[in-house]
């Protein structure tokens, strides 16, 4: 198996590890989080460094996730994903083998497709998203990078999540809906 970094170890943290086990394309050999967290086990994998020391260990791994989740702000997540592009690591695609994805879908570097989510025909999905548990993306949608679609939440047909967004659980969008870079859509919102 391929040798994988996971910056972040929070709570997405978590259910990303549950993904790469159940996936078995990767072997975790360690976190990246702040520097006084080094030597702390996320379910069973230390902290084995910290931002800084991502050149390092860009040497000794060839690939790398972001691990921190998205709420109000994509904008640590996308800070650490251009950093560890830019210190030459790879950023492979996780797709839970319980979620479905068209074999006509496109999916940018770094995205994670969580358990029981749906990717239909014709979709796209930029870099370093989050597609989280049960989420459903319809054909022809576009969700932009650095997103994060919540549990459960519904992409209709030609709808666009412009760069940087984050749509809460259960947020549904109305077919051809255009959502605004960088927006908060909160939790049961109805998108038209």
């Amino acid at each position: 198996m391929k040798e994988i970094i996971l910056i972040g170890g929070g709570g997405h943290c978590k259910s990303v590890i549950d993904v790469i086990e159940q996936e078995g394309k990767f072997q975790i050999i360690g976190i990246v989080d702040k520097p006084e967290l080094l030597g702390v086990k996320v379910l069973g994998y230390p902290v084995i460094g910290n931002d800084s020391d991502l050149v390092d260990l860009s040497k000794k791994c060839r690939y790398a996730l972001v691990t921190v989740g998205q709420i109000k702000s994509s904008s640590l997540r996308e800070r650490l994903f251009k950093l560890a592009v830019k210190v030459g690591l790879t950023m492979p695609n996780i797709i839970s083998p319980r979620a479905y994805v068209s074999k006509h879908a496109m999916i940018g570097q770094g995205t994670v497709i969580m358990h029981d989510a749906l990717v239909n025909a014709n979709a796209k999905i930029g870099e370093n998203c989050i597609i989280n548990s049960k989420a459903l993306i319809e054909h022809d949608a576009i969700i932009e990078d650095f997103c994060h679609i919540a549990t459960n939440a519904v992409i209709n047909g030609t709808a666009i999540v412009r760069q940087g967004s984050f749509l809460g659980s259960g947020v549904i969008t109305k077919q051809g809906v255009k959502v605004e870079k960088n927006s908060f859509i909160k939790a049961g919102s109805l998108v038209k």
